[in-house]
Formats: C-alpha cells, structure tokens, sequence
C-alpha cells in the first residue's frame, strides 16, 4: 500500500500546523514521557540548573521530566493550541508577555516562547547548555531539514544535543512524523565533534497503525550529538 506524502508547499506553511492542533490531529503527541530520555538524557551530563532548548516543543510531557530534574526548559511552538493545552492540561498558570514576534507563556522554570522557530534569534533565546529534539527534526520534510540544523546552530552552538528520529519506508506511509535515515543524521550532523547512536529499535508492534499502513520496519533511533 503506498501513501502519498503531503507537498512540502502544505508542510512549510504554517497553517498545516495550525490546522493539525485545532482539528486535534496530533498523533505525533505523546501522551507520556518519552523512556529514551529518561534512559539516555544523563549521558550529556548537565548540572542542575542547566537550561535545554527544545525546538517545535508542542505540548510535550518531556519538558515536565526536564523541570522535575532541575532544569530551565525553554521550547519554542508555532501553535497557540499546543501552548494553551500545555499549561492547561498540567494545571499550569503562566504569565504572559509580548516579545518581538513572540508571545512568551512561562511559569517556574518553563517558558514556551509562541512563534515561529525560524525566527528565533539567539539573543531571544539566551545561552543553553542542551538541546532535547524528540519531535523537530522529524516533523520537517527533507528540504527544510539542513536550515532547521543550520539555525539550531546558530541558536545552540556549543549545547550537546539529543535527537530521536524515526525511519521507515516513507513510500508506504505519509509523514509527519518523517522518515530520517541513519545516514542523513550523519550528514546533517558533519560538522559537529561527536555523533554517537546510543540506541535504536523497532517499535512496530506498539504502533499497529502504521503496520496497518503496509509498513514492515519502524525504527526509533537515540543520537547523542556534541559540539
């Protein structure tokens, strides 16, 4: 069975992502702590205080695990939908204020900054010593993939990173979540110190609907990635 991808055109454009969270269409969300960071988030060896970045954050339960362990965690959303549920949904109340392009939602040690990740600026975004991407990377078609590190470089330049990334027969099954190879990590990714796949799995049989989309293989895979 094979499945037509969405264009690109549809993806880039903001109002796809707008429209997946209104019409509640987000089975990229997962309703729990994702068990590789809470395996594998050691191994970059922050102090408590550190802050972490994570990109195209959307309501992610895994911001909660990253405060609970000490840290400043800054994301960044494109949808008011994600930001709104988030601090909802965890009983959360932020304070609001406007900066730039940006709405910034925060609350102890949480602030999701509302808008566009492309139009992030280093000095919005401050110093970060990590970055937990679990669903950016993966979220963006293959085009927009190379400015989406470049500009995380600009923003993290010396933070280590930890990415999870999915690969499958995109042919067979449309994205978002996108298919990212082993070796487009590589590439991606050449020019830092350290590119290191802590681990990886196929998670096919806890995910029936893609089995179900004529998939055979669906593997998770951990990268720890410095600078």
């Amino acid at each position: 069975m094979v499945t037509q991808t969405p264009s690109e055109d549809i993806i880039v454009d903001p109002d796809f992502w707008h429209q997946r969270w209104e019409q509640n269409r987000i089975g990229f969300h997962l309703g729990q702590v994702n068990p590789w960071l809470v395996e594998y988030w050691s191994s970059l060896k922050l102090h408590a205080g550190s802050r972490v970045f994570v990109p195209l954050c959307g309501k992610s339960l895994d911001m909660l695990w990253l405060a609970e362990q000490g840290h400043e965690v800054v994301g960044v959303e494109i949808s008011p939908v994600a930001v709104r549920d988030f601090f909802a949904e965890n009983r959360l109340e932020p304070q609001v204020e406007s900066q730039g392009a940006f709405e910034i939602w925060s609350v102890d040690q949480i602030t999701l900054l509302l808008g566009d990740y492309f139009e992030l600026q280093p000095a919005q975004l401050g110093e970060v010593a990590a970055v937990y991407d679990r669903a950016a990377l993966v979220a963006l078609p293959a085009s927009m993939r190379p400015d989406y590190v470049a500009h995380l470089d600009a923003l993290a330049p010396t933070a280590p990173r930890l990415l999870i990334t999915l690969d499958y027969d995109q042919a067979r099954a449309e994205g978002p979540p996108f298919a990212v190879s082993d070796d487009e990590v590589r590439e991606l990714y050449a020019n830092h110190a350290s590119l290191t796949r802590l681990a990886a799995a196929d998670i096919l049989d806890d995910n029936p609907k893609y089995r179900e989309k004529g998939l055979d293989r669906l593997v998770e895979s951990v990268w720890r990635i410095g600078t």
